[in-house]
């Protein structure tokens, strides 16, 4: 999957005796299982969900395939707060539907669809965050809390304006709090929301920026440099009408992923 890096056709041992289709990280640092189903299949969800527990009950091995594979930074920053089932087949009926959302567990649905010999397009049919909409009253108030130090209560009034912005975008957006930004996806991120500063938020979406006319002090080509969360083009926000005038940019990105 985009944004992810992993194991493909990984084993779970001798006495669970399975074989997880692909384990990785998302952009973010939380483990992922990925199934792949060609039809329907009605035990891909619970499949998927039998190899969640066992990953769960094996942090230290997934841990040390991470730090072999991509170093020990990456095995130092999993986020085990957001564990993520992804099921990908042919179609789903309205029982897997319900099934996922009865889960205390990020869980997305996604369709495949074959055009031709060399296109393929993905779907997702039901997206469901699991334990982080729990964390999310609380984690607002520690943002709020740390705002509120650093640029005043507006900053803090802005920052809630944009958050609740990028979750109506649609079903099915996550939010995943790291210690840098916090990033709001589907099945990747499409947006990422840094502490504010004193006088302004910076919001990184997944647009690309030579589609964009850029505006000195609005959006900036960060494509190749450094920041925080995910993305190449940066939104400077100030007031809400900057977050009214970036609303069309948070909508695109949202679409792309």
């Amino acid at each position: 999957m985009p944004g992810q890096r992993g194991a493909s056709e990984y084993g779970t041992g001798t006495v669970h005796g399975g074989r997880i289709d692909s384990l990785g990280l998302d952009e973010n640092g939380s483990p992922v299982i990925v199934e792949y189903k060609r039809g329907v299949d009605a035990g891909v969800i619970n499949q998927g969900l039998f190899y969640l527990a066992w990953l769960m009950d094996h942090r230290a091995e997934f841990e040390q395939l991470v730090r072999d594979r991509l170093g020990v930074t990456a095995a130092s920053q999993v986020l085990w707060s957001g564990p993520r089932l992804i099921c990908i087949a042919g179609d789903f009926t309205r029982y897997d539907v319900h099934a996922v959302r009865e889960h205390r567990r990020s869980i997305d649905l996604v369709r495949y669809r074959l055009f031709g010999s060399d296109l393929l397009s993905l779907e997702t049919v039901a997206s469901v965050s699991g334990s982080m909409q729990v964390a999310r009253r609380p984690r607002r108030q520690v943002v709020a809390r740390a705002a509120a130090g650093a640029g005043g209560a507006s900053m803090v009034e802005l920052a809630n304006a944009v958050d609740e912005v990028l979750l109506g975008l649609g079903d099915g957006v996550n939010r995943v709090e790291r210690k840098m930004y916090r990033a709001y996806q589907r099945l990747r991120n499409f947006a990422c929301l840094c502490p504010p500063q004193r006088s302004k938020l910076l919001v990184y979406l997944k647009v690309d920026p030579k589609d964009v006319d850029l505006v000195p002090g609005f959006t900036r080509d960060v494509s190749g440099l450094g920041h925080h969360g995910t993305g190449d083009l940066e939104v400077q926000l100030r007031t809400a009408k900057d977050v009214e005038r970036a609303q069309d940019l948070f909508r695109a990105s949202y679409a792309a992923a």
